[in-house]
């Protein structure tokens, strides 16, 4: 007769914990990959970022606030203390590129929803620490 081991409970709680962490941390880094080189683009003058925010109308200053924008939650969302918030800057940001591809440049909205949604799932792992973060911030 054979005897199944008991399961050790430090191993089974902490295994999908930390696989979990390493898929945020992954899609953290993907995330702030393609952000922080489009905020770059922009920043850099990338012809077709002009042309966009030209089609835009709302003027090239845009561009830069965007671009810096971009550059900073990608930075941020790198930082383990900032990467909550990061993500929820940019899921404000996101939602706006979202809204501005469908009604006033009338392209496809799918990459900026997608990459909403990757912003979205990183603030809501990262609430825990977000809320710490902010906790911290209004105590002073």
């Amino acid at each position: 007769m054979s005897t199944i081991p008991k399961n050790n409970s430090e191993t089974v709680a902490h295994t999908p914990g930390r696989a979990g962490s390493i898929g945020v941390w992954i899609l953290q880094v993907v995330l702030a990959a393609i952000i922080a080189g489009g905020g770059i683009s922009k920043l850099a003058g990338d012809p077709d970022m002009v042309d966009m925010f030209a089609d835009i109308g709302a003027g090239q200053w845009l561009r830069y606030l965007v671009g810096a924008l971009e550059v900073a939650g990608g930075v941020g969302l790198l930082i383990p203390a900032l990467a909550g918030l990061a993500s929820l800057g940019l899921a404000a940001l996101l939602t706006g590129a979202v809204i501005t591809d469908q009604f006033v440049l009338e392209q496809s909205p799918w990459l900026p929803l997608a990459l909403l949604v990757v912003a979205a799932v990183i603030a809501r792992a990262r609430w825990s620490r977000t809320e710490a973060v902010v906790g911290t911030l209004l105590r002073r």
